[in-house]
C-alpha cells in the first residue's frame, strides 16, 4: 500500500480523463516556503543587486507579507532589479537554484497528489504568481507540461526591467485557468485547484473543487465555513540538528558494522560470513537510525533464485541502505571510485566486497566488473547494480547501461528487478538530510537470461526498461 493512500484517496476514486484539470499553486503548495527568497539570495551572491536594491526588495516583500503593499508593486520592483541581465544566464541560474535549494522543498504529499491526477489522465498545470524561472525547473522535474506565470519582458535576450504582461495573481489566475480551459477543452466545474493562500480566493471560488493545501489561518477559516476539504503537510525542508545527526549516524553505522564483522571472520575463517553479518547489522541499525521503513510487494522474488543480478532504479543515496535491507546476505555491489576517498566509509565499503569503478574510464570499469562473473559462478554471490549508473531523484529512470545485463548473461543467472517508488521522499534531491518515512518497493519476478546474446541484448534491456516504466507509472492503490 502506498504511504500516501489516504492523501490520494479522493483522486483515486475520481472520474478520469483530460477534460478534468488539476491546477496547483506553487509557493507554499508544491514547495514549502517561498522561492523568491532563494532567488534573492542568489542575486545577492552574484552581485546582481546594489545594496539599495537589496534593501528595497526586502522591504517590499515584508510590506506585501503584512498586506501593506500590492503584488504589482513587488513584481515591478523585481523586474527592475533584473534589468540588463541575460535571460539565458538567468535560466541557467534558475536550474542551479532548483537543484540546490528548491527540489528538497517539494512536499512529497503534493507530489503524490500530482502523480495521482496524472494516473487519472487529468490535465495537470501550475498556475502561479511567481515567474517561469522559479516554476519551470520544478514543473519539468515533476513532469508537468502546462504552467501559467507572471512574466518579465525580454528583448533581444535581455531583461528590460519591465513586466511582460498581466500578472498571474488574483483574478489573473482565473483568467489563466480560463485560457487553459479554452485551449484544452477543460471542464472547470469538475476540476481541482490546490492553494495555500487567500491570495488565490478568486480561483478557489471559481473552480468546481477547491482544495486548500497547507492553508494560512485565514484560508483555513474560510475553508471550514464553506466546507472545503483541507490537507496540511509537515514542512521538512532545511537543515536541522536531528536530521544532520541522523545522516551522519547512518553513514557511521556502516563503519561500525564492518568492524563488528571482524570477530566473525576471525572465529569462522569465512570472510563472506563476516560480510553477511556486517551487512545485516548495517541494514538493521542504519534503518532504525534513519527512520526508514519499507513497504515491500513481491518479497518472495528476492529469494526464489539465487545467485542473481539484482537491479534497481537509483533515486537517492539511501538506495544502498534499501538494498541492504532487502538482500541481507551473500551479495556484493558496485559503486563509484570516489567512495574510496571517503574517510572510513570507503574502507568499510571495500571490506564489504563492493566493487568500486572509475565511471570516467570505460576500459577500467569493464575490467573491474569482469571478476564479478567468477564470483557469481564460483562463490554463489549475487550482484546488485543500478543500470542507470547515477541517481535520478525521479520516477523516470534514465536509459539503462548494459553492464549488469552482460554480467547476468555471462554468469547464466536471472535478472531480478527491484522497483523503488519513492526513496526521494526520504532522501530528497539537493538535501543532505534523511527524513523518517516509508518507501514503497516492488520486487518483480526473476527474468531468465538463457538465450540472451550480444546481438539481442538491446532488445532484452528495452523490455526490462518497459517493465520499470509500467511499474512506476501504475496506480499503487488499484485493486
Amino acid at each position: 500500500m502506498s504511504p500516501y493512500t489516504e492523501i490520494t484517496a479522493e483522486i483515486n476514486k475520481a472520474a478520469a480523463g483530460p477534460q478534468i484539470a488539476a491546477l496547483f499553486d506553487f509557493d507554499g503548495t508544491i514547495i514549502a516556503g517561498y522561492s523568491v527568497f532563494s532567488f534573492l539570495r542568489e542575486q545577492v551572491r552574484r552581485g546582481d543587486l546594489a545594496p539599495s536594491e537589496i534593501v528595497a526588495t526586502v522591504e517590499a516583500i515584508g510590506r506585501f507579507g503584512l498586506g501593506r503593499a500590492d503584488f504589482a508593486a513587488l513584481m515591478s520592483l523585481s523586474a527592475q532589479s533584473m534589468r540588463g541581465l541575460k535571460e539565458d544566464d538567468y535560466l541557467d541560474v534558475a536550474e542551479k537554484i532548483f537543484e540546490r535549494d528548491l527540489a528538497k522543498k517539494i512536499y512529497p504529499e503534493t507530489r503524490a497528489l500530482i502523480e495521482a491526477h496524472m494516473r487519472k489522465g487529468h490535465t495537470v498545470a501550475i498556475i502561479s504568481s511567481a515567474t517561469p524561472y522559479q516554476v519551470g525547473p520544478c514543473a519539468k522535474y515533476l513532469g508537468i507540461e502546462h504552467i501559467a506565470c507572471s512574466t518579465m519582458e525580454v528583448k533581444d535576450g535581455i531583461f528590460t526591467g519591465e513586466l511582460g504582461g498581466p500578472l498571474c495573481f488574483g483574478v489573473g489566475k482565473v483568467d489563466a485557468a480560463l485560457d487553459l480551459a479554452k485551449t484544452k477543452d477543460l471542464d472547470l466545474a469538475n476540476s481541482y485547484f490546490y492553494s495555500d493562500s487567500t491570495d488565490d480566493i478568486e480561483l478557489l471560488e471559481y473552480i468546481g473543487n477547491p482544495r486548500p493545501l497547507n492553508p494560512s489561518q485565514k484560508l483555513r477559516d474560510i475553508a471550514e465555513a464553506r466546507g472545503w476539504p483541507v490537507q496540511t503537510f509537515k514542512r521538512r525542508a532545511g537543515s536541522n540538528a536531528l536530521g544532520f545527526t541522523r545522516n551522519v549516524a547512518t553513514k557511521l553505522s556502516l563503519v561500525g558494522s564492518a568492524l563488528a564483522g571482524l570477530p566473525i571472520w576471525a572465529l569462522t575463517g569465512s570472510r563472506q560470513e563476516a560480510r553477511n553479518f556486517a551487512t545485516s547489522l548495517f541494514a538493521d541499525v542504519a534503518g532504525a537510525v534513519a527512520g526508514l521503513k519499507l513497504d515491500i510487494s513481491g518479497e518472495k522474488h528476492l529469494w526464489v533464485e539465487r545467485p542473481a543480478v539484482f537491479i534497481f532504479n537509483h533515486q537517492s543515496d539511501i538506495d544502498v541502505l534499501i538494498c541492504s535491507k532487502l538482500l541481507r546476505r551473500n551479495f556484493t555491489g558496485v559503486g563509484k571510485a570516489e567512495i574510496k576517498q571517503m574517510p572510513l566509509v570507503g574502507a568499510a565499503m571495500e571490506m564489504a566486497g563492493v566493487v568500486l569503478i572509475d565511471r570516467t574510464n570505460s576500459k577500467s570499469a569493464i575490467a573491474a566488473l569482469e571478476p564479478l562473473v567468477d564470483r557469481i559462478k564460483q562463490d554463489q554471490i549475487s550482484v546488485v547494480m543500478a543500470p542507470e549508473g547515477t541517481r535520478t531523484h525521479s520516477k523516470k529512470p534514465k536509459p539503462f547501461k548494459k553492464g549488469a545485463f552482460h554480467i547476468a548473461m555471462q554468469a547464466g543467472v536471472p535478472i531480478v528487478p527491484i522497483v523503488i517508488h519513492n526513496a526521494m521522499d526520504v532522501s530528497p534531491k539537493g538535501d543532505s538530510l534523511y527524513y523518517p518515512g516509508t518507501v514503497e518497493v516492488e520486487i518483480l519476478a526473476p527474468i531468465n537470461t538463457n538465450g540472451w546474446t550480444v546481438e539481442n541484448l538491446d532488445k532484452q534491456v528495452a523490455k526490462i526498461e518497459a517493465l520499470y516504466k509500467k511499474a512506476l507509472d501504475k496506480s499503487t492503490t488499484a485493486a
